[in-house]
């Protein structure tokens, strides 16, 4: 061959090297929501439980989520078993699955499967419940639980100003082990501070997410308290075991009528969506699940990509109320269920 034909062929020949590396390269780092053509990405998705509207409803939005972007989902649900839940995962990281969804039992138990997920160098980002502090790297997308449950024992309590008297509360507080429950606690107390006068909380209820010990929990306020006229709930829920607890004692009335008990939550369910239509439920802090997911799928996304994100990615939820009822209700979770 001629040096000068040589040489032509050779520039050529990388020329189109080089195109071929940068789209390769572009290919694999793209973050808009849709996967390389030639590979659509399967997902691993891990639930500690499904054992309330929220957990489920989460479940469905990452499933059709995933779904609509034309990937793979490969599901895991563990029934509180935190050794379960790593060989879940562990079985993920052998099928090499492009990215890992969890919702861990709690905080520390994850540190391990998270690890593992590091080691095997898989993105995995937690669903609504962070893990602690540690060299274990993830990301989390959860519900301001602090904020959104100030916001709404905030709106309960200017509600509770409006009678004019001081109310007798109860608070169901979440299993503490749980740091959302954390939050939530901490937020009513927040709400709460400096109005003494208007709120006074006369039973603080443990429920480690259980219903038996909600209605147990209650019904002995109730009847140590009979004049309770506030509660709140860390969780929708737990709603059934409230309402069963206010029947007993002939205290569940609508809204305006005389001895209705203002009442609150925080979730967004189908059962506190029937609650504020029938008039009985004054508020609730409502998780966005729909953002929730979606956050959950571009993050794993932006992390195969090597973008650097924060631990946390809050969702702000929203407080509906009697107020904004039919302008909000589109949003709600719980109201898609009906």
């Amino acid at each position: 061959m001629k040096p000068i034909l040589f040489l032509l062929t050779l520039a050529i020949g990388l020329s189109s090297a080089s195109c071929r590396k940068s789209a390769s390269s572009a290919t694999a780092t793209q973050g808009d929501g849709t996967s390389p053509a030639d590979k659509p990405l399967v997902i691993g998705v891990a639930f500690e439980t499904l054992q309330t509207e929220y957990w489920v409803a989460g479940f469905e939005a990452i499933r059709a989520d995933l779904k609509q972007r034309g990937w793979t989902m490969l599901e895991a649900v563990s029934d509180g078993d935190t050794n379960r839940q790593l060989e879940q995962v562990k079985n993920f990281i052998t099928r090499r699955v492009d990215g890992i969804i969890l919702v861990p039992k709690d905080s520390k138990t994850c540190l391990p499967i998270i690890k593992a997920a590091n080691a095997a160098n898989i993105p995995i980002v937690l669903f609504n419940r962070p893990a602690d502090k540690s060299e274990a790297r993830s990301v989390a997308v959860v519900a301001d639980n602090f904020a959104l449950t100030k916001e709404t024992v905030t709106y309960l309590v200017s509600e509770a100003e409006k009678s004019g008297r001081k109310h007798k509360a109860a608070l169901l507080i979440g299993d503490l082990g749980d740091i959302n429950a954390i939050g939530r606690r901490d937020g009513f107390d927040a709400a709460i501070k400096g109005k003494e006068s208007v709120i006074e909380v006369v039973a603080r209820i443990p429920t480690e997410w259980s219903q038996e010990k909600a209605q147990s929990g209650i019904v002995n306020a109730l009847q140590a308290h009979p004049d309770i006229s506030f509660i709140f709930t860390s969780s929708d829920f737990l709603f059934p075991s409230i309402v069963s607890a206010l029947k007993g004692a002939g205290k569940y009335h609508k809204i305006g009528t005389p001895g209705h008990v203002i009442l609150g939550g925080f979730d967004g369910d189908a059962t506190a969506y029937q609650m504020l239509k029938e008039g009985y439920l004054d508020a609730t802090g409502v998780q966005d699940v729909y953002f929730e997911a979606k956050q959950c799928i571009d993050a794993i996304l932006d992390l195969r990509a090597g973008k650097i994100l924060p631990e946390l990615i809050r969702d702000p939820g929203f407080v509906i109320h009697q107020g904004n009822l039919e302008a909000k209700s589109a949003q709600m979770w719980g109201a898609q269920k009906r």
